[in-house]
């Protein structure tokens, strides 16, 4: 690594890229590329790249086949899709294919390097940027950022100062805070002029039951269920049709996760808002995974107390077990007060409908979630109408660029949180150099 030293030039680079994540090292590498500068990366983190080492559980969701700004959320669908617009799927393969990475898709559509390794991805990225000639440097805590009279910038630490003609700001969020993003670039952003949004919160993120929930008795089981956001006066707001997995806090899994986010948020505005859990997603008919707003539920009451009713002689407990598993099923049963050996015309019909309550729209009486520690990605961050969405440029401070998740933008579950720091880094990449060229 480079040391830094103390009598430094009027700038010792063209550019300072502050965070060597994902969007970081985009934007290096397409700075470098357009524009032979000289460009020096920094990120705090005493291990460059974690967040691409442990995504994916260690094989890195690299991009999704199909994306577009509806699988997002935090700024208006119009600005989102103005970036996701300058660097496609078909972009983002391209240029990985070109750094020796091959990818393979799986039935979800999900992207995944054939190797089924991240460090395939991080080392191509690594190199990518070397051969390009961007200097990396960590850990390189960043703690000040001002604004020079001649125009520039000076980043200073505990290590000393770096003078650059412009700065592209990637430090991430708040989630995962040993990979380095611990909101302290929010921070930094504050000082340069710009907002954050009122409230910034973890997504993508398990979420906590109630203590005495039954949901905890049935840790390790995976089920499909349909996750449901009300409001506190029973108005559906956004569900997702996905595999949930029950833990021993509560509640995560694909379903849950990309629903956690708008559970949380909701309650900012609405303490009420709250979480329901169907069981039958399936029971009308088939219908696409993923968040859906304004969207028919896919089971009522009246459907799940018909097909109850319809079982005719079975008994509940083998008629949930056609859809459920063994266990979730008595539990449910226990938790209506039905012995497992009556049909379902042996039930009163209080009972039946309070199972099939269950079955349609149960109470999953969340509390809480389990924070950024735990968190895939950071919902809020600078709004995009700070911007300029064409170059990610800074309206309030120029020659200051923006990319990854410290905007207030966030995906769903599947490699669109990825996408966008390809994007967004490609569209401040390129764009600074050309800044710096004019």
């Amino acid at each position: 690594m480079s040391e830094l030293t103390e009598n430094v030039p009027a700038y010792d680079s063209d550019i300072v890229v502050i965070g060597a994540g994902a969007a970081g090292l985009m934007t290096a590498i397409h700075a470098a590329r357009a524009g032979h500068l000289r460009v020096v990366a920094l990120d705090g983190a005493p291990r460059i790249g974690i967040k691409i080492l442990v995504a994916g559980g260690g094989r890195c969701n690299v991009t999704h086949h199909v994306v577009d700004e509806r699988d997002y959320a935090g700024s208006t669908p119009a600005a989102i899709r103005r970036v996701l617009s300058r660097f496609s799927v078909a972009d983002c393969v391209a240029f990985f294919n070109q750094l020796g990475v091959t990818f393979k898709q799986e039935d979800t559509g999900k992207l995944f390097p054939t190797t089924d390794d991240a460090h395939t991805v991080l080392n191509a990225l690594l190199q990518a940027a070397r051969d390009s000639g961007v200097d990396l440097r960590w850990p390189i805590r960043v703690q000040s950022i001002t604004p020079l009279a001649q125009g520039g910038f000076e980043v200073a630490g505990p290590w000393g100062v770096l003078r650059a003609r412009a700065i592209a700001l990637c430090s991430g969020g708040k989630s995962l805070p040993k990979s380095g993003s611990d909101g302290l670039g929010l921070e930094l952003v504050k000082t340069l002029g710009h907002s954050v949004t009122r409230h910034v919160i973890p997504s993508l993120v398990p979420l906590v039951s109630d203590a005495q929930h039954w949901a905890r008795t049935l840790s390790g089981l995976a089920v499909e269920a349909e996750i449901r956001v009300v409001s506190g006066t029973g108005r559906h707001i956004i569900s997702s049709i996905n595999s949930m997995l029950f833990t021993h806090f509560g509640f995560s899994g694909p379903a849950v996760l990309d629903m956690s986010r708008h559970l949380m948020m909701e309650r900012t505005r609405d303490p009420d808002a709250s979480l329901q859990l169907c069981f039958l997603p399936n029971l009308r008919h088939d219908l696409p995974k993923g968040p859906k707003h304004n969207a028919k539920l896919s089971c009522s009451l009246d459907e799940a107390d018909t097909w109850l009713l319809d079982s005719k002689a079975q008994t509940v407990l083998s008629r949930l077990r056609e859809r459920l598993p063994e266990r979730l099923a008595k539990t449910l049963l226990e938790s209506a007060g039905i012995p497992t050996d009556r049909s379902a015309k042996q039930i009163d019909r209080e009972r039946r409908r309070s199972l099939a309550q269950l079955l349609c729209a149960a109470p999953a009486h969340i509390v809480g979630d389990r924070g950024f520690s735990h968190a895939e990605v950071t919902a809020g961050g600078v709004p995009l109408n700070e911007l300029n969405v064409s170059t990610l440029q800074s309206r309030m401070c120029p020659g200051l660029f923006m990319a990854g998740e410290i905007l207030d933008v966030d995906g769903r579950i599947g490699g669109f949180n990825f996408q966008w720091a390809w994007a967004s880094g490609f569209v401040a990449g390129i764009s600074i150099a050309k800044y710096l060229d004019s």
